[in-house]
């Protein structure tokens, strides 16, 4: 049991009385007096307060938690015993998670339960653990407090922020996703899958003719081709140091996922299956799956990546994405490179293009980006914005050779990433 301020203002007052009675010695039998009524009060309500039935705290977590986004956390707060009680409660919020209505303060009736909600903002990935709630157990008096804890040690996972995600499938629903700067290429025939027969039309090339169903109909018959469904992409996510730099506030990795989970629904529904690896630092690996309802398996896989401190070996991660992947597909390599990363990044991507369609999307950092637009007012801001132009132009030369050995490449500020990569991913699409 813990006093709390009622009970020390009561002492305080009490010692001034008694300082006043060695002054004054009239005021001698009013401290003794008041001394013993209030020790008796003071005994009384402590033996009440370890009386009282401790609370019980049930909670009930939601399904998910998205990085930054604020969820609602209901509980509901049980008193089983026969007086209402004054509670203070703080739950046992994770580390990283944020709440501005905790703690919680108010009364419990006699055998009832209140029920409390809280938002709660969580700002990393991963498995997060809710502990045991902390009470704080007013005694009847308010003279004393009794701290305990109660509830279930409770797991929830924390994905990334899929918000992107949904604001583009209502788009697409609506046939609008073009408002999100995604463009959507007609490429009709240019996969030679065929679609159906139709009336030959001024301008269709000879080769579309379908010439057994012209001789029965006697008229020209066209056929008509789409895009090849069931095609593969992989998507290479870089694990390693390099993406650990922040961006916004931001790590650029959670950038990069936020990417590919637009750019795996983008996938998804064309009809295309959709695989994951992880690269620097990283084995992980995800087989392709297929169907819209399977963002919900890359979800599950994605949620718990993390960076780690080693540096990105893109000829071993190379390796195992030949090993893993043998069928040709569409391989999408996420990171974040520069200019000294050129002789251990051609290479292993010149080995991949020889199998697969690839993507190279990097990151361009903010911060670099506006040094360069700053003007320079002095010396140190001149050698500055020099060092970046020759940063930048590095870089450039690296994304130029890729390109010369037939790589796409996606350029991009961290922002601007996922509409630019499921563009990119629509026009290279038909080379798979």
């Amino acid at each position: 049991m813990q006093p709390t301020r009622h009970l020390i203002t009561i002492a305080i007052i009490w010692a001034m009385v008694g300082f006043a009675a060695s002054l004054w010695e009239p005021l001698a039998p009013i401290w003794l007096w008041g001394g013993g009524v209030a020790a008796v009060f003071i005994l009384v309500d402590i033996v009440a307060g370890f009386l009282q039935k401790l609370p019980t705290v049930e909670r009930t977590l939601p399904g998910r938690f998205a990085i930054g986004i604020e969820q609602m956390v209901p509980v509901k707060l049980h008193n089983p015993g026969a007086m209402s009680l004054r509670v203070q409660c703080y739950d046992g919020l994770p580390g990283d998670a944020v709440s501005g209505e905790l703690p919680w303060t108010g009364r419990l009736p006699a055998r009832g339960h209140a029920a409390v909600k809280y938002p709660v903002t969580i700002s990393e990935r991963g498995l997060k653990d809710f502990a045991p709630a902390h009470l704080r157990i007013f005694s009847p008096l308010r003279l004393w407090t009794r701290n305990c804890r109660s509830g279930e040690n409770q797991t929830t996972r924390v994905y990334p922020n899929y918000e992107p995600v949904l604001r583009y499938a209502l788009l697409a629903m609506a046939n609008r996703a073009e408002q999100m700067g995604i463009v959507k290429k007609n490429r009709t025939g240019m996969s030679r899958e065929f679609h159906q027969l139709r009336d030959y039309q001024l301008g269709d090339q000879l080769s579309k003719i379908d010439w057994k169903s012209t001789s029965k109909r006697l008229s020209l018959i066209s056929r008509d081709y789409q895009e090849q469904r069931d095609q593969t992409v992989i998507l290479a996510v870089d694990c390693g140091r390099r993406m650990r730099a922040l961006d916004g506030g931001v790590p650029q990795f959670d950038h990069c996922l936020n990417a590919m989970l637009l750019l795996a629904y983008t996938a998804l529904r064309q009809g295309d299956h959709v695989g994951i690896i992880g690269i620097g630092g990283s084995d992980r690996w995800l087989p392709p799956v297929k169907g819209v309802q399977s963002m919900t398996t890359i979800l599950n896989h994605l949620y718990d990546y993390e960076t780690s401190t080693s540096p990105s070996d893109f000829s071993e991660a190379a390796e195992r994405l030949m090993t893993r992947q043998r069928r040709r597909a569409l391989v999408v390599m996420l990171s974040n490179i520069r200019g000294e990363d050129g002789h251990q990044l051609i290479e292993p991507l010149r080995m991949i293009r020889r199998r697969h369609v690839t993507i190279l999307a990097n990151l361009q950092e903010e911060s670099v980006t506006k040094r360069i637009e700053t003007p320079a007012a002095a010396l140190d801001d001149a050698l500055e914005v020099g060092a970046t132009a020759i940063y930048l132009e590095e870089r450039a030369k690296v994304l130029g050779e890729l390109r010369a050995h037939g790589i796409f490449t996606v350029d991009s500020l961290a922002k601007e990433l996922p509409i630019a990569l499921a563009n990119a991913y629509l026009g290279a699409r038909e080379m798979v």
